[in-house]
């Protein structure tokens, strides 16, 4: 192996192993809500008052409530997102995703769970979400934003 300390400007292949760029990671928990009314199914999807997708309602695990768990992260962030209660029926295999946020590397893992509407009206979102929505099952997918949340969106439909 070449000697790096004698070649002028050379970048040693070492130090790129041994000096990763650093990465953050996120944790968070939501919910994919459905509700039945005669013989429809609608689901529960919101659109975020930052980036103007639209996703399903989560939040990080603990950032208001320490030691606060997934279920219970999710159950809190569905409510205030969104202004509705759900109940857990089935966790769903969690998503992992990539981003950049000013300049710094996130790996995000959200563990999302199904769950069934219990009450609450969509109009007392808080104000992360620009719009809250009850769609029929079948618009879901072609609204979703993210390839993240179309993924959890095809196991949960699975479901219900």
């Amino acid at each position: 192996m070449p000697d790096f300390r004698k070649i002028e400007g050379a970048i040693p292949t070492q130090v790129r192993i041994l000096h990763p760029p650093l990465m953050k990671f996120e944790f968070s928990a939501g919910g994919i809500v459905f509700k039945k009314e005669k013989d429809k199914v609608f689901i529960l999807v919101s659109q975020h008052s930052g980036h103007h997708g639209w996703v399903f309602p989560k939040g990080r695990i603990g950032d208001h409530v320490e030691n606060e768990g997934r279920k219970e992260t999710a159950l809190r962030e569905v409510k205030e997102e969104t202004g509705v209660e759900g109940k857990i029926l089935n966790p769903l295999k969690p998503v992992t995703y990539f981003y950049k946020s000013e300049g710094e590397n996130t790996k995000k893992t959200v563990y999302y769970f199904l769950m069934q509407y219990l009450k609450g009206e969509i109009t007392d979102h808080d104000w992360e979400m620009e719009n809250v929505e009850w769609l029929p099952i079948e618009e879901v997918e072609k609204r979703l934003s993210y390839p993240s949340d179309k993924k959890v969106w095809k196991e949960a439909k699975e479901l219900i």
